[in-house]
């Protein structure tokens, strides 16, 4: 036994949107790389409530950063926010 076994399971943190200072649930994964530093098969990603996608995307996409937009699924939601 030891300590966190005593506070019992915690639950997973939900998916927060990327975008500054919102705590709104994530509902999108934005893919990326930054050609100048990541090979071409690199993937990071931003998470996006339905509120901030358009905001995000365009952000990358003006930087020529943006790959591609996927649904967050139950599985990959349960990371949290992703670099």
């Amino acid at each position: 036994m030891n300590l966190f076994d005593l506070a019992g399971a915690a639950a997973p943190a939900a998916a927060m949107c990327s975008r500054k200072a919102c705590r709104a649930d994530a509902e999108w994964q934005l893919l990326w790389n930054n050609p100048k530093i990541h090979t071409p098969e690199r993937r990071k990603s931003w998470l996006a409530c339905p509120d901030h996608r358009a905001w995000l995307e365009d952000y990358l996409q003006t930087r020529g950063l943006w790959k591609e937009t996927l649904p967050l699924s139950a599985a990959d939601g349960d990371a949290g926010r992703v670099g």
